[in-house]
């Protein structure tokens, strides 16, 4: 097929080329493990831009917006400019922007502030002491289980007495105080003009579901609508994809059941299982030819997913062509481990591979501590995914507190937040400031009046100057989040020096929040962008790339390496209790999906792939003592089949394993045994 002088058919293999040229109706692209999904639903944008249908019409759903930038980049290569109008962008920003738009006629105003979730458990504890609860002898649930039961309840639409039962059943007796927790908390929102970001989902779905004009005018919006990495979606937002698609059904999903690895953030494995029953009259178009990794490492991946429950039915395939099979390693312990691991990154090094090429993956952050001391010790570089955001640091979190009570002074969170940073001021004395605060209508000039404290009164009489000084500022466009965020640095770099012993490092993420401050026309559309998509790290951020001279080795936990791939990938501690994690044996579900995991941590692998297991590990991140271990239950038989299995000798030289891998023993000892006593 030609398109603008192209031939998608040269392009394309040919599931592909049926999927990005499908009509109109509903289609779920089953696309797995490094079969070119991207690639497809770039051309199937081309595609609708090129038969006609208008770019504006068409919504782009991610999960980042690194992917959505990507997405649409690379569509703009394929047809050129008129692919810049089309919309695309995460849910959670998309129902930002709808909200923005639509929320007034819903009884929203329009400039309301969204919550980070650290935020929102803030307010839920702001709540809790004011409704008297859990200052009896008995413990009452502490703020971040209160947020985790709120936010499952809104984004899987389980009972919040269902999650409570089934997640924390010795808070049943709390179940009513849930309630009335919740109902205060929603009130204060509201008074505050306070969005969370779980209530950004929330909105949207009662827009489209409580008035039918409205719902006719957000859906009317779009003629297609294409969602990427589907199987990470949760119930809700499958509530409003039907609502979006209420009157054309023109809906395009791409995802891989095979990787549903995100239950723990509320996503289903149902969305994508119950497309085509959800969506009569679904098309169904299966990529699974491969274009990442070897024979050898899709055969390991294929065998260990085959056991898994329900799923569609693939196997991956590839032309590539390579000699080296997949490598089982048993190590003495977690030192012996390390070593192997350490040294094989040298060897690949030394024969040509960069380091940022090469991951060390693993079930839990805590896992990669011994690995971590032994490269600091030899000097080789690397960086971590999945440990603390950087929106999470509490630095960070109290200079945005500054500007959150600037763009709406009902901000309750952030004011409690910027008071408790003044020395003689505790929680008491905070909740009596809000308390004055609210009687004064939230006026956060009314601050300055208010009295504190004799030891509290220098540090207030500098803060309420400040929050003059800033609401008094000039409004000029160029960088001015920047000179807040300099004006407050003016204050608060004292207080970090004082509260840490090493200040650098913090002062230089604050550094960095400046710079990206810069970037941003306006307070309101900086606090936004951080709440709607936080950051791990700076580089997250459009523009700010990373450095690719800076070669590193990257150490991930699986779940925060899902999309990426490497020429090297190491599966470090594949023991049981640790992957699959202990808290999943009791269920057949919990147990696939980590299943899954462990398919997702495999298919990132190019080239090499080790699955490394140690027979004696700490049992826990607090763990003092050395337990035994046994081999991940993943690493089953059939799967061993396919790999070089190795023992790491006590020089650490490779040796055969004492466990033999025969499928037909020639004599069977246990008959022996059963036959000498008769059984």
């Amino acid at each position: 097929m030609t398109h603008n002088n192209r031939d998608f058919s040269a392009e394309l293999n040919a599931d592909q080329l049926a999927a990005a040229t499908h009509g109109d109706g509903p289609l779920l692209i089953v696309a797995g493990a490094g079969s070119g999904k991207t690639r497809t639903l770039v051309y199937r944008v081309a595609h609708l831009v090129e038969r006609g249908v208008r770019p504006e019409r068409i919504l782009l759903l991610t999960f980042t917006r690194r992917a959505a930038h990507e997405m649409l980049s690379r569509a703009e290569r394929l047809i050129g400019s008129a692919s810049r109008n089309v919309q695309g962008g995460t849910f959670h920003a998309t129902a930002h922007r709808l909200l923005r738009r639509f929320g007034p006629a819903a009884g929203l105003p329009r400039d309301f502030s969204i919550m980070d979730q650290g935020d929102s458990a803030d307010l839920m504890q702001i709540s809790r002491a004011a409704l008297g609860l859990g200052a009896g002898a008995k413990r009452f649930p502490k703020k971040e289980t209160l947020h985790h039961v709120y936010s499952r309840h809104v984004n899987t639409g389980v009972a919040m007495e269902d999650i409570v039962r089934e997640e924390y059943p010795r808070f049943i007796e709390y179940i009513p105080d849930f309630t009335r927790l919740y109902a205060d908390y929603t009130l204060r929102k509201q008074e505050r003009n306070l969005v969370d970001y779980d209530d950004l989902l929330l909105l949207w779905a009662m827009l489209l579901e409580a008035s039918p004009e409205i719902a006719n005018d957000i859906a009317g919006l779009y003629d297609h609508i294409l969602v990427d990495e589907y199987q990470d979606t949760n119930a809700l937002q499958a509530r409003i994809l039907r609502g979006m698609a209420r009157a054309h059904s023109n809906i395009t999903v791409v995802g891989d059941d095979a990787q549903s690895i995100y239950s723990f953030r509320g996503a289903t494995i149902r969305n994508i299982l119950d497309f085509p029953v959800q969506f009569p009259g679904t098309c169904v178009v299966t990529l699974d030819r491969n274009y990442r990794s070897t024979p050898q490492i899709l055969d390991t991946s294929n065998t260990l997913i085959a056991e898994a429950g329900e799923r569609f039915t693939k196997t991956l395939w590839t032309d590539r062509n390579s000699a080296e099979r997949v490598t089982l390693v048993t190590a003495r312990d977690e030192p012996q481990q390390t070593r192997y691991v350490v040294d094989r990154i040298l060897e690949l090094h030394e024969e040509g591979t960069a380091l940022r090429n090469i991951a060390v993956l693993f079930r839990a952050g805590y896992l990669s501590a011994d690995l971590e001391i032994e490269l600091s010790n030899r000097k080789i570089p690397f960086e971590k995914w999945g440990g603390l955001k950087f929106l999470e640091a509490a630095h960070v979190k109290d200079v945005l507190a500054f500007l959150r009570v600037l763009e709406n002074p009902r901000d309750e969170v952030s004011w409690y937040r910027l008071l408790l940073l003044l020395p003689g001021i505790g929680e008491a004395t905070a909740r009596a400031a809000m308390d004055a605060l609210a009687a004064a209508a939230w006026d956060s000039a009314a601050f300055g009046g208010y009295s504190p404290p004799p030891r509290a009164r220098v540090a207030h009489a500098a803060l309420a100057e400040l929050l003059r000084t800033l609401r008094e500022a000039p409004d000029t466009a160029d960088a001015q989040v920047a000179r807040e965020i300099g004006h407050v640095r003016g204050m608060y770099d004292a207080i970090v020096r004082d509260r840490y012993d090493r200040p650098e490092p913090r002062l230089a993420d604050l550094d960095q929040l400046q710079t990206i401050a810069s970037a941003f026309p306006d307070r309101a559309t900086f606090l936004s962008a951080l709440a709607l998509e936080p950051p791990s790290a700076t580089q997250d951020f459009a523009g700010a790339s990373v450095d690719r001279e800076d070669d590193a080795l990257v150490l991930s936990t699986v779940h925060s390496s899902k999309g990426k791939e490497w020429d090297a990938v190491f599966i470090i501690s594949a023991v049981d209790g640790l992957f699959p994690s202990t808290r999943a044996l009791g269920s057949e579900e919990e147990c696939d999906e980590e299943r899954r995991l462990m398919y997702v941590a495999m298919t990132r692998a190019r080239n090499h792939l080790a699955v490394v297991h140690p027979l004696s590990s700490y049992g826990s991140r607090r763990g003092a003592d050395y337990s035994l271990t046994q081999l991940s239950r993943f690493v089953d038989q059939k799967v061993r089949a396919t790999m070089d299995w190795v023992a790491l000798g006590a020089d650490d030289t490779l040796a055969s394993p004492d466990v033999a891998l025969a499928t037909n023993p020639t004599v069977d000892l246990r008959a022996l045994l059963r036959g000498r006593f008769g059984a």
